[in-house]
């Protein structure tokens, strides 16, 4: 249970210390601005397409609202990284990412294998509304 103490008693046992320190934290993914921006087009590539086939008006406020909450998410996101980190810490990304790499859990990877495992959701998401195109385009 927790028991109440006296100011007395308090100033015995308290260490009295300056304001908290707050440490730096990097919050961004580490990823460069381009490669930012194609994860976000890929998305929204994929949902344009997807209106563009199933054109239809009941269709079209969900999409518009998919295309909005995805740009709202990274935008948010991105500009949260960039106001913390400063814009100079993330424009030099792209120069680091390729000469250095990032640090993952499963090691360190390059720009390639960074660019690779960042966009392969979003490609097979395209894909998979390419494929949904196709056999739409055939079946109608």
């Amino acid at each position: 249970m927790s028991q109440r103490i006296d100011q007395q008693r308090l100033q015995q046992i308290a260490i009295i210390t300056g304001a908290p320190v707050r440490p730096a934290a990097d919050r961004s993914s580490g990823s460069a601005t381009g490669l930012y921006a194609a994860f976000i087009g890929l998305y929204l590539a994929s949902i344009a397409m997807m209106a563009s086939v199933f054109l239809d008006s009941t269709v079209a406020v969900p999409m518009v609202f998919l295309a909005g909450v995805v740009v709202l998410a990274f935008g948010l996101a991105g500009h949260c990284v960039i106001r913390e980190a400063g814009i100079e810490a993330f424009t030099a990304r792209l120069v680091q990412l390729v000469s250095q790499g990032i640090d993952t859990l499963s090691g360190r990877l390059t720009a390639g294998s960074t660019t690779v495992r960042a966009l392969t959701l979003p490609v097979l998401i395209l894909g998979g509304g390419l494929t949904a195109a196709v056999l739409v385009t055939f079946v109608i």
